[in-house]
């Protein structure tokens, strides 16, 4: 899977990702650090690449439907330490069926996976 991470999310996940056969960059190796998340979100979808971000922003499902983009992952921990999110996004990509997530809408808190595909 082609993932792009999100300047809020630490960048040792890049390793832990690519360990797990993911094709991974970074909002900061792309030099869009406080940039728009439009802008964001626009080069994460010009390269098909899921979105992984803390950012509420992207949380919409108005704004990003289902099925019309190259999928999105919201994590939202309780106590969102560096640690915690390495932690719990390699869990993720390490048992969940990521590869079905194409085109969905993934909230993922401590304990629970929400999964919004395209209708």
């Amino acid at each position: 899977m082609k993932i792009k991470l999100d300047e809020n999310l630490p960048e040792r996940l890049v390793p832990e990702l690519v360990s797990l056969g993911h094709d991974t960059d970074t909002v900061h190796a792309e030099h869009l650090d406080g940039r728009d998340d439009n802008d964001i979100w626009q080069a994460a979808q010009s390269g098909g690449r899921l979105l992984i971000t803390q950012d509420l922003d992207f949380s919409d499902m108005r704004r990003f439907v289902p099925g019309t983009h190259a999928g999105l992952l919201l994590v939202r921990l309780a106590q969102p330490g560096r640690d915690a999110l390495v932690a719990r996004v390699a869990a993720l990509f390490a048992t969940e069926p990521v590869e079905d997530w194409r085109g969905c809408l993934i909230v993922a808190t401590d304990h629970k996976l929400r999964v919004r595909r395209p209708s």
